[in-house]
This record gives C-alpha cells, structure tokens and sequence, in this order.
C-alpha cells in the first residue's frame, strides 16, 4: 500500500465523510473490531493509544488492509507517541488538542487530524501542518457552534469529533464539516468484546449515511460554484 500524505488523506476524508474511532479494553478486541470496519466499507479506522496494546493491534492490522483502505493511531500527544505508531507502521495520526506531537508527525511524514476547540486552536492546528481539524468534543456546543467557526475558515478542513452520531450526520455536514469522527455511536462495545454483527450493521448504516451526505454537499457546493459563476 502506498504512503498516505496529507492530499490523500483529505481526498479520502471528502469522498467518504467518516472515521471510525476505536477506544477498545485489549488488542484482540480492537483488531476485531477494526476488520469488522474495513469489511463495511469505512476506510479510516483510528486506534486510539488508550486502548492496552494500540502498537500490536496497529502492528497485526497495518500490513493487511482492504486496498484504499488506512489505520491511523488517536491521542497521540508525544514526539515519543509519534515515533512509537510510526514504528507501529499507523499511517496517520490523530491528537485530541494542540500538542507538539501535530508537529512532530507532520516533520516525520506522516499526515495529521489535529484536534482543537476554539478558532484560534483551529487556526493553530492549520498553521501547524493539519491535513484537517477535528473540532473536539463537537457535541459539547452542536453544529450551530461549529458552522461558526468553519465561517471565517472556509479554507480548512474541519472534521466533527465527540458524540456525534448518524442522526446528526447530515446537520453537521451542512454545517460545513468535511466529515465526522465516530468512536461509541458507531463502535459501541464491539471494541470490548461486544456484539461485532450489530458493530458491522451499523457500520454499514454509517458508510450509507456519509455517502449519501457526501453526495448532497458535493452538489450544493457545484451549484454555489455555478451561480458564483453567473
């Protein structure tokens, strides 16, 4: 599989609006449920390192994935974390604020969903290399909030991250949101041994879900390019 670069990521992020996120109890149940993901059809998975053994389940997924198909490392704070799930061989790395590890990777090669809150960490994050910014915990304020802050930064890609489930898909790619981060909506407790049927039922819901979302936004912004073109 090739290298992924921050162009990729974000061509995935837009043809595909989601992420799974997987906060699991042990390495078996994160690679479980991580295959289960990439057999519905989501294409960015994210392991994050408070799951015990994150560098096995990365190591043991990593080298065998569907084709176009990514595994990244979440809360990744540390040059030191940046170095270990790139060893790991995770191919994008996701941090839950502004830390130096947003740096570290980008140096390192290795493309960055950078988390943030406010629009100056919005605006942070992007200076610091982001391939995109996850606007986090979206839930905490709703798409109203976040459609603010995409307003006077229409140029960066903002992903919407922390309780955010299907239901409000759609409110907040209309709100202008490049995609949406999905950790207990969608993985619930398969990450923990839960049922992995129900988790690829509701993964199949979702890939359908952000598809069709990704449909509607593509033809809204080529009908705002045409009537900006009168």
């Amino acid at each position: 599989m090739g290298q992924l670069d921050s162009a990729n990521l974000l061509q995935i992020l837009s043809e595909t609006r989601l992420v799974a996120i997987i906060r699991g109890d042990s390495p078996q149940s994160a690679v479980a449920a991580a295959r289960v993901l990439f057999d519905a059809g989501v294409r960015l998975v994210e392991i994050a390192l408070t799951t015990p053994g994150t560098l096995d389940a990365i190591a043991e997924l990593a080298p065998g994935l569907p084709e176009g198909s990514y595994l990244g490392a979440g809360t990744v704070l540390t040059e030191d974390d940046v170095d270990a799930v790139a060893a790991a061989g995770a191919h994008f790395v996701v941090t839950p604020a502004v830390t130096e590890s947003v740096a570290c990777a980008v140096d390192r090669g290795l493309p960055v969903l950078a988390g943030a809150f406010t629009p100056t960490e919005v605006r942070e994050a992007w200076r610091a290399g982001a391939a995109a910014v996850k606007v986090f915990p979206a839930s905490a304020v709703g798409p109203g909030y976040f459609k603010a802050v995409h307003d006077p930064f229409p140029d960066i890609p903002l992903l919407a991250v922390g309780g955010v489930g299907l239901a409000q898909l759609p409110e907040y790619l209309a709100a202008g949101a490049v995609g949406l981060g999905v950790g207990g909506p969608l993985v619930g407790d398969a990450a923990r041994g839960g049922d992995l049927e129900a988790l690829a039922e509701r993964a199949r819901a979702f890939v359908a879900a952000a598809a069709r979302g990704a449909g509607a936004r593509a033809e809204s912004e080529a009908q705002a390019s045409s009537e900006a073109g009168r």
